[in-house]
């Protein structure tokens, strides 16, 4: 059975999930609608990616019942009031990260979807790769030893990004790509709440943050640290240390397709995408997570075992804390 997938947006990254469908099995995936606040732009994004129905607004898809899952990747401000949409109207959810643009956010977003007993998974991609993966089962082997330090790196120039310098936008480096420096971190710590949080940052002249530092102690005295910026190009590498050696993930480390691991090189080519454009690095490694979200909701899982909801809140809760520590905040943290 084909699972039937609404976009949510007409934006970039939507295009490029919804290419990514289309390279799918159409036995296994299907995009059946598209919906954007500009009906012009939905006909359009559903013209060039083959999508039978386009709407001018959410409202109006989220009451389509051919959709069976909705994936979301409008503007992070949007996101929680675009989620708590489709959960009322009974559809599975994938939100693109960050779910919620503080951890208030993310809290309820949660409580809805447990409360209606529906599936609802952040879009941490990066999870799905191969590569990582493969780290994750290093880890659980214990092949790296006892874990030490995991530290992550990732900064790009975005500044010509107008919405990752807006601040009206949740814009700044944290939501934008600290987030996947945080979440590996989570992974090798295995979802633990760290004891200490300490953090430096370097705002830009918008009121975002632009450079942050973030330094994690965990139980046992191992701890984490990651590097984030958006004016910046940093070394875009993630590693695990442990008694036994060393695993690194090379750039890009949010979509790697490489991998060292004591020394030893491996590479996890890309699926095969013909042809096919797209705006992103790696773009067609989003099937991987495509994939992961058909096996949960056919095995009738409420939440992904790889992304659980539960860290989710934690990772906006650690987010949160930092920008609170450099002095960031954005409107939403006032309600």
């Amino acid at each position: 059975m084909a699972l039937r997938w609404g976009i949510v947006s007409a934006g970039l990254i939507a295009s490029d999930f919804a290419t990514v469908l289309r390279m799918l099995p159409r036995s296994e995936h299907q995009v059946v609608a598209v919906a954007a606040r500009d009906l012009s732009r939905a006909k359009e994004f559903a013209k060039k990616h083959d999508i039978p129905k386009a709407y001018g607004s959410y409202e109006e898809m989220a009451k389509d019942p051919n959709v069976e899952v909705a994936y979301i990747g409008a503007q992070h401000p949007q996101h929680k009031a675009a989620v708590l949409l489709f959960l009322a109207a009974g559809k599975a959810v994938l939100c693109e990260k960050p779910m919620g643009v503080n951890a208030a956010e993310v809290r309820e977003m949660v409580a809805e979807a447990r409360a209606r007993g529906l599936f609802l998974m952040e879009a941490i991609w990066t999870r799905f790769f191969p590569a990582v993966e493969t780290v994750r089962s290093l880890l659980s082997q214990g092949a790296l030893g006892d874990i030490r330090v995991a530290r992550a790196e990732f900064g790009k120039d975005l500044t010509h990004v107008p919405r990752a310098v807006d601040w009206a936008q949740a814009g700044g480096g944290l939501l934008d790509i600290g987030i996947y420096c945080m979440q590996y971190i989570s992974m090798v710590f295995g979802g633990q709440k760290p004891e200490k949080i300490l953090a430096v940052g370097r705002r830009h002249e918008t009121g975002v943050d632009d450079t942050v530092t973030v330094l994690l102690q965990y139980p046992g005295g191992v701890h984490g640290s990651f590097t984030c910026s958006i004016t910046a190009e940093l070394t875009n590498t993630f590693y695990v240390s442990g008694t036994k050696g060393i695993a690194k993930v090379l750039d890009p480390c949010w979509c790697p397709t490489e991998l060292v691991v004591k020394g030893e090189h491996k590479e996890f080519p890309l699926p095969a995408a013909p042809n096919k454009e797209f705006n992103f690095t790696n773009g067609p490694g989003m099937s991987y997570e495509a994939k992961h979200v058909r096996e949960c909701l056919r095995k009738g899982l409420k939440e992904s075992p790889v992304v659980p909801l539960a860290e989710s809140e934690l990772l906006a809760e650690i987010l949160e804390e930092v920008r609170k520590a450099i002095g960031v905040t954005f409107p939403q943290d006032k309600r």
